[in-house]
């Protein structure tokens, strides 16, 4: 168990002495994480045999292993440790996650290159196959969004978030073919094999990540997301909103680019949903 994990857990156990020494590992990790042991008992007000005492209660045979094991912690990140909000009431919930939203799709837009979008939509419209791909909650998404989206453009694409039929898909693709590729971290491993094979056989690859990581080196044409996201760890990430963004300017510009293709298919799957399902045209367009 995490020592951190450990001490959340058993903190109401500890006695009074012990019970500061938690507080301060928990709320001031930066000055715990390099504190000797007489600053950490000073601060606390204890004793530094009770804190060697505290370190063994903890699994620690000593304060050395015992800040070792704090180190380590770091790795994981010091907002894990205590999280919170500056508000939890619903009504300033909602402004965190819609002024976060708008933050993203503003930054994006700003950032954008459209000379670079021009490219990837030249490249997507003229693809014989589509090969969407993406690992993890967010990655697997957007590559869904990805067929979702340009299926009903006429383009024959498909999604897959399943890192073996990545590989084989990208070693059955042919020349004609393009693989675009979604990584929030831009560390995918699987991702950036696949792209460099694609490459070695002169497949077209775009990614979508954050610019100057491995899957973006590894890449064609790469689409840079470089957003802030804060320290509020319960607030699903605000990226994936400049995401689905680019996305939706993507498959525009490729309906733009096939137009005709397009506006059959579109009504094409637009008189199935009227016939079938909705028996009027006043449902939302392309769905």
């Amino acid at each position: 168990m995490d020592i951190f994990e450990t001490i959340q857990e058993d903190r109401d156990q500890f006695s009074p002495s012990e019970q500061r020494i938690a507080d301060i590992l928990l709320d001031h990790f930066d000055f715990a994480v390099n504190a000797s042991i007489i600053e950490l008992a000073e601060r606390a007000e204890v004793s530094p045999p009770t804190v060697t005492r505290f370190c063994r209660r903890l699994g620690c045979q000593s304060f050395s292993e015992f800040k070792v094991r704090l180190a380590k912690t770091a790795f994981i990140g010091v907002r894990y440790l205590n999280p919170g909000a500056k508000s939890t009431e619903p009504a300033d919930v909602a402004e965190d996650v819609f002024t976060k939203a708008q933050n993203a799709l503003f930054m994006m837009h700003r950032a954008l290159d459209a000379a670079l979008l021009d490219r990837v939509a030249e490249k997507l419209s003229r693809a014989q196959m589509i090969y969407a791909f993406g690992s993890g909650g967010n990655s697997s998404m957007v590559a869904s969004e990805l067929q979702n989206r340009l299926f009903r453009l006429g383009s024959r694409v498909t999604a897959s978030n399943d890192h073996n039929m990545q590989l084989m898909l990208t070693a059955a693709a042919q020349p004609e073919d393009v693989i675009i590729g979604s990584s929030f971290s831009g560390r995918n491993a699987e991702l950036v094999r696949c792209f460099t094979l694609a490459r070695e056989n002169g497949i077209g690859t775009i990614a979508l990540t954050q610019s100057n990581s491995p899957v973006a080196a590894a890449a064609e044409l790469v689409i840079g997301i470089d957003l802030p996201e804060g320290e509020n760890i319960f607030r699903p990430t605000s990226t994936r909103f400049a995401f689905l963004a680019v996305i939706d300017v993507i498959a525009s510009l490729v309906a733009y680019r096939n137009r005709k293709r397009s506006t059959v298919t579109l009504r094409h799957i637009k008189q199935q949903l009227v016939e079938h399902r909705d028996g009027d045209d006043r449902q939302i367009l392309g769905d």
